[in-house]
């Protein structure tokens, strides 16, 4: 069977069994709609919540970017894996105690004010619809190869599937979808690994065939892999830093604590029965993203040397543009790769030199859906890959759309706006809000201002820099109050978004990159995706000075602090 026609039928399956769970677990009720009613278990909650995390910045950008960042790209894996504990340890079950719907909900509460409950809105919405567009940028990337279309065609498909699954479900709906979709982009991400581990090293497991020696020599593949991209002049893959160790540690921290200030992945804690399921479902969730995180610098090691050793067989071996392998082909066709003929002579020069490297377009995000292809592994397999790259970008997307239509129908609509609202106008006006939020992104999507993992980077560093800081203080800050918390979170974004303004111009201007060199006006060397962390520090500083100089919250709010960090029981206990 030729490879379009098993895409089709793959992808195809998933697809009906994704609509087929969205239209079995439809949501009637607004708290089916924003929590999944609260009864999920905490292993298939975990699963779901590794589904929802990882997104086609995990699957599809974060190995493309680490296969040409090199070392430098070890940025992604500490900082989202790492904020991932933070969330588990310092938010997650808290907030679960609380029992509300979403993060702005708690945020309004906590800070007794809803003043403080429409900013972390306007906050919420910024980091979600800057996250979508990266989902986007992925759901065009594997549509396009899919279908064999173009990028933007591939784009309007995939908004037209989110819109379907994502605005009937709800988070009952969305749930059970992506513990399905874990499945298959977990199968579709681990299967073509170890089929080029074992091409490559002979190991079966990738993360060992990472470290080992090629099959039938003595050298070992990241040996190797240095030597390859630095006879063509770019950077050592095993030592390349990210501009500076002052930017490669402000990139870490801001991923990490965007990590736990996204909500999105909070709002997955508030589905489960009990403050305990909130902690174990964070455990388990830790071990099934694992499982991809893990893998990823190999596939993304082995995905660099399979490109530029198709293309450079050897040093001033140049392979002739006429006899290109078919996968080149394939992804010519989305506009993703392209070649200039530059000097004439038929042949594909691929270096570091601008000037005469011929091989003008590259994008990232195609290296873990094209990897399949290029080392020519069965069809089925390259298949199974088309369909865990649409998993992971569809699930996070859905969960991201969940997150802005439950902060603009219950927070900002029911919350302040119209109080009075009926359950049912509550829940229509979500699924519009789901629905404008999906155009929205989806044209955004058209012109990216960065590669999958790039722009999910800047929506981590926007979340760094307003939410995670008020959670943090409203959890464990009694004195912190209302005023210190709403003039915090507007100097934290405020300052970030600024600071990604000034250095690259307004977002989403074609052509425009967060990926370009070093600025020598950055701050301490530090690059706009990075900048979340100072962003945090100014929320953090803001909040305490104008706390100071204002009155404490209420005697019921300092109650409310503490009763939420007490274990439950403990009181009981006391009392006895």
């Amino acid at each position: 069977m030729d490879l379009q026609t098993l895409t089709y039928i793959v992808v195809g399956f998933t697809f009906a069994l994704y609509m087929g769970i969205a239209v079995w677990a439809r949501a009637g009720s607004t708290k089916e709609f924003y929590v999944a009613g609260g009864g999920i278990h905490p292993v298939a909650n975990g699963m779901a919540t590794g589904a929802d995390w990882m997104s086609a910045a995990s699957f599809i950008g974060m190995a493309g970017l680490i296969a040409f960042m090199g070392y430098g790209g070890s940025v992604f894996l500490m900082g989202w894996t790492g904020g991932f504990v933070v969330l588990a340890m310092l938010l997650a079950p808290y907030l679960r105690k609380y029992g509300k719907f979403t993060v702005p909900e708690f945020i309004g509460d906590r800070f007794y004010s809803r003043g403080a409950r429409i900013v972390a809105v306007i906050c919420l919405i910024i980091c979600s619809v800057t996250y979508v567009i990266g989902q986007m940028k992925g759901i065009g990337v594997a549509f396009s190869r899919f279908l064999e279309v173009s990028y933007d065609t591939g784009l309007l498909v995939g908004m037209f599937i989110v819109f379907f699954y994502a605005v009937l479900g709800g988070m009952k709906g969305i749930t059970y979808t992506q513990i399905a979709q874990y499945c298959v982009l977990i199968l579709a991400y681990t299967i073509p690994a170890i089929f080029i581990s074992l091409n490559l090293t002979g190991n079966p497991l990738p993360q060992l065939g990472f470290g080992s020696t090629l099959v039938g020599t003595d050298v070992y593949l990241l040996d190797r892999l240095d030597q390859v991209v630095t006879e063509l002049g770019f950077a050592e893959y095993t030592t390349q830093v990210r501009l500076s160790t002052t930017n490669m540690f402000a990139y870490t921290m801001s991923l990490m604590i965007g990590t736990a200030g996204l909500p999105h992945v909070i709002i997955r804690f508030f589905t489960v029965p009990k403050v305990k399921d909130a902690r174990s479902s964070a455990g388990w969730a830790l071990v099934f993203i694992a499982i991809l995180y893990t893998t990823a610098p190999a596939v993304a090691g082995m995905a660099r040397l399979n490109l530029m050793s198709t293309i450079e067989p050897a040093p001033g071996q140049h392979l002739a543009y006429d006899e290109r392998p078919q996968w080149f082909k394939n992804w010519e066709t989305t506009g993703l790769l392209k070649f200039e003929d530059k000097n004439g002579d038929g042949r594909i020069q691929y270096t570091a030199d601008t000037a005469t490297n011929e091989m003008v377009k590259v994008d990232r995000d195609i290296m873990v859906l094209a990897n399949p292809e290029i080392a020519q592994l069965p069809n089925w397999v390259i298949a199974l890959v088309a369909a865990g790259g649409l998993a992971a970008a569809l699930s996070t997307a859905a969960g991201l759309l969940l997150a802005i239509s439950s902060a603009i129908s219950h927070d900002l609509l029911k919350g302040v706006i119209m109080p009075d609202i009926s359950e049912k106008q509550e829940l229509m006006a979500s699924r519009i809000a789901m629905a404008v939020a999906i155009a929205g992104a989806g044209y955004l999507g058209f012109n990216p201002p960065d590669f999958a993992a790039g722009t999910v980077a800047l929506a981590f560093g926007l979340a760094a820099s307003s939410i995670f800081p008020a959670l943090m203080m409203g959890i464990f800050s009694k004195r912190i109050n209302k005023e210190g918390a709403i003039w915090g979170m507007i100097g934290g974004i405020t300052v970030t978004l600024l600071y990604v303004f000034q250095h690259k111009g307004i977002m989403f201007i074609p052509g425009t990159s967060f990926l370009g060199g070093m600025d020598a006006n950055w701050f301490l060397g530090i690059e706009p995706n990075a900048f979340g962390v100072i962003g945090a520090l100014v929320n953090f500083g803001v909040a305490n000075l104008v706390s100071r100089l204002t009155a404490e919250p209420p005697e019921e709010v300092q109650e409310l602090v503490e009763h939420i960090r007490v274990p439950m029981g403990v009181t009981e206990a006391h009392d006895h």
